[in-house]
């Protein structure tokens, strides 16, 4: 869909409310009218408005080959929160597309290594969808993925169809239950030993910034290059198209420049904390 105002929220009508963990919800919603289509790639984020409350950014993380858009949240204020509360049938206004988006057209030939961390994995889904089906093009397919507990680990029914698919997934939680059998630990830790080949590698990483910090420096001890890392930033965004500078990070503005940034681009700045 191309909005002829980019500040102007269109009506999307709610399909299906999907509650993925006790405080994460993805919703599942279509245009409201009809004959209107949306077109997007992954990686990008749509302002989401609560009609009398307020509008957030949030990445889309709806598989492209999908007829419907997707959105994965965590109720955390008072946009998300009445967010959590819209049910089937509701209309919530859209703006969006928006941003950059991660590099898919770069893959072909290439091991792939994708980092997420909680939440983080939303952005990357419909990218993850995407890598899963163009398997035969590539090299290894690696996901790396960490939780704060074991019922905090989104899509498990995708992580099980993508494995049978091709994709070596490794997950690790930050606190175990009696019940898991799986690592434990923070998801950077399982980089050391991830097969991959740091010369011909393409890393996709999201999640909290410290951890993405901590993602790229441990890319970098395998010698993976600057020009092969490609985050996911996360800035407070008011106006979505580079107006009201809000979301400024160096030179780059996130809402138009990423949020899909080469690591080279932002490495000056990336380690200064609180920026």
């Amino acid at each position: 869909m191309t909005c002829i105002d980019p500040m102007l929220p269109q009506p999307f009508c709610i399909q299906k409310r999907q509650s993925e963990t006790p405080d994460t919800f993805t919703l599942e919603i279509q245009p409201a009218k009809i004959d209107q289509a949306f077109e997007f790639a992954p990686g990008q984020f749509n302002m989401l408005y609560v009609f009398g409350v307020g509008e957030v950014p949030i990445s889309i993380c709806a598989d492209p080959g999908s007829k419907s858009l997707m959105h994965t949240t965590r109720a955390v204020g008072p946009v998300t929160m009445a967010m959590s509360k819209l049910r089937r049938g509701d209309i919530l206004g859209v703006r969006g597309p928006f941003g950059s988006s991660w590099p898919l057209e770069e893959v072909d030939g290439h091991d792939v290594v994708v980092v997420a961390g909680g939440i983080g994995l939303a952005p990357l889904r419909g990218a993850l969808h995407q890598l899963v089906r163009c398997r035969k093009k590539l090299g290894n397919l690696v996901f790396l993925y960490g939780a704060r507990t074991p019922d905090d680990v989104l899509y498990r029914r995708e992580l099980e169809l993508w494995r049978h698919r091709g994709l070596q997934i490794d997950v690790t939680v930050d606190r175990a239950t009696s019940s898991w059998l799986g690592q434990v630990g923070v998801v950077t830790m399982l980089i050391q030993h991830a097969p991959f080949d740091s010369g011909n590698v393409i890393a996709m990483v999201c999640g909290p910034e410290v951890m993405m910090r901590y993602a790229v420096f441990e890319l970098q001890k395998r010698g993976v290059p600057a020009t092969s890392i490609f985050l996911s930033m996360e800035r407070n965004m008011k106006c979505a198209v580079g107006f009201c500078g809000h979301c400024q990070f160096g030179p780059e503005f996130i809402c138009k420049d990423g949020p899909i940034l080469r690591y080279d681009r932002i490495a000056n700045w990336f380690g200064i904390r609180e920026l």
